[in-house]
């Protein structure tokens, strides 16, 4: 048997039946309803990629080199100490 869903109060003094809302829409799968949807969620696109803050072409050529020496950097890193297992297998097996 399922409980009912209360909400309690800011004093938490009484118990006020939680209500359910009540969605009535009409059909979601229309052909208006999708195209709205569709422009709502570009127009949403459009007004979050203007606050995002992009970098100046100076900083963006910083960072990508960064980012490919810290790639060459760890590659060679993971050859090396795989070439030293294999040579430490070699010697003992």
């Amino acid at each position: 048997m399922a409980k009912k869903q209360v909400k309690r109060n800011n004093n938490n003094q009484k118990k006020v039946p939680v209500q359910k809302e009540n969605n009535t829409k009409s059909n979601p799968t229309s052909k208006e309803n999708l195209i709205t949807r569709i422009i709502l969620f570009f127009k949403g696109v459009r007004s979050e990629i203007k606050k995002v803050h992009w970098l100046d072409r100076k900083s963006m050529v910083k960072y990508s080199i960064a980012t490919i020496c810290f790639i060459v950097f760890c590659a060679l890193f993971f050859y090396v100490i795989m070439n030293l297992f294999a040579l430490v297998q070699e010697l003992l097996g």
